[in-house]
């Protein structure tokens, strides 16, 4: 059976300020969500944007702080926030108040996906197989043939 959440209230792991659980989606549709929830001073991995899914993020409850490409936008509960694929859409969520924030991202999943990490030069791949993988661009070979 799986762990994914039936409910927005659904109870969220804490990862140390911050915590994530997926919503139960179709077996076979492109569409997904995951719940975050953020302490005092949390916040989500780092500045990022995807290349091939949208993402639509809900604020819940509370106020938490997203950081878009022109600046930062403190929200309050209800506020919904479209993130575009591409550099449009790059985000990161973080919590500045002292409460809770919870917010509901809904995400088109598509495979496969490339990440953008502007901010620590990486990318990240995820071909719908095993998970996401990260790579520095620093590291990059001229081509994929032999040495």
């Amino acid at each position: 059976m799986s762990d994914d959440a039936t409910n927005v209230w659904a109870e969220v792991p804490d990862w140390g300020g911050v915590g994530a659980r997926r919503l139960v989606r179709s077996a076979d549709g492109p569409l997904g969500a995951s719940l975050w929830e953020f302490q005092p001073g949390g916040f989500q991995f780092v500045y990022h944007f995807h290349h091939r899914s949208d993402e639509l993020l809900v604020v819940l409850r509370g106020q938490p702080t997203v950081r878009l490409p022109d600046g930062d936008r403190q929200l309050n509960e209800g506020d919904v926030v479209p993130l575009p694929r591409g550099p449009a859409g790059g985000h990161q969520v973080r919590n500045e108040s002292s409460s809770v924030a919870r917010v509901l991202i809904v995400s088109s999943t598509t495979y496969p996906d490339v990440a953008e990490y502007p901010d620590t030069g990486k990318v990240g791949i995820d071909t719908g197989g095993t998970g996401w993988e990260s790579h520095r661009r620093a590291d990059a070979v001229e081509h994929a043939g032999p040495d």
